[in-house]
């Protein structure tokens, strides 16, 4: 077998790809894609993907994009375990429950606002407006509560109910994002708090090496913050 990941881990989905991929031991080959030198603008890239994103899979010469019709794919082919991605009909049910949700109810307020408030000022050279900015952050917090409550309220400590799954790690990778634009979720939603936890012992040490960028991101923000 010959699987190859084409990735960023600035990525939410290419990150959870990434963790996994690790996490499993399955035998892959990383390709990095950088996207802040648009790499994925590039003819040699728009060849592998004419949709010019990250992250793609290219199994034994099939080319796959979309992180959600990989999860499924690579389940179908065996690579991820059932552990993760379960063959039973109803239990596979649930975990494609979230993800059938997660493109609009969580990804979409999570990306919009790091995008708006650290991505798009850094490209344009200008500050967001405050009154906008507010908007996405209203839209991603209203997203973020009903994840903690709805998906994280009802006594059972992953997603899709008793046992981890490929659903909690593309939810973390998400919920991870707006950290990079001074948001960070656990400290206002403790379902969330407590589920991340959870989610990071799983899959480390390759959890924390998919977010290495993300924290030194982070982390520099913080040492540029003023003090008070």
């Amino acid at each position: 077998m010959t699987l190859k990941l084409y990735f960023d881990l600035m990525s939410q989905p290419s990150r959870a790809l990434y963790i996994l991929l690790k996490n499993i031991k399955c035998n892959f080959t990383p390709v990095p894609v950088d996207l802040r030198e648009a790499e994925h603008y590039s003819e040699e890239y728009t060849k592998i993907n004419r949709f010019q994103r990250v992250p793609v899979i290219d199994h034994n010469g099939f080319v796959l994009t979309e992180s959600v019709a990989i999860l499924k794919y690579l389940s179908r082919e065996g690579i991820i375990p059932d552990s993760l991605y379960p063959k039973d009909s109803k239990q596979a049910a649930r975990v494609e429950e979230f993800l059938e949700w997660q493109h609009a109810g969580l990804r979409l307020h999570c990306a919009m606002f790091f995008r708006v408030k650290a991505l798009d000022p850094i490209i344009t050279g200008k500050t967001p407006d405050p009154k906008t900015l507010q908007g996405y952050e209203r839209r991603m917090e209203n997203a973020l509560g009903t994840f903690n409550d709805l998906w994280l309220g009802q006594g059972k400590p992953f997603v899709a109910g008793d046992h981890i799954s490929v659903a909690d790690l593309l939810a973390a990778c998400e919920v991870e994002q707006p950290r990079m634009a001074g948001y960070d979720a656990i400290a206002k939603y403790p379902n969330i708090a407590e589920w991340m936890g959870r989610v990071r012992d799983h899959f480390n040490p390759h959890y924390d090496e998919g977010h290495v960028i993300l924290n030194k991101i982070v982390r520099n923000k913080s040492k540029m913050a003023p003090k008070l």
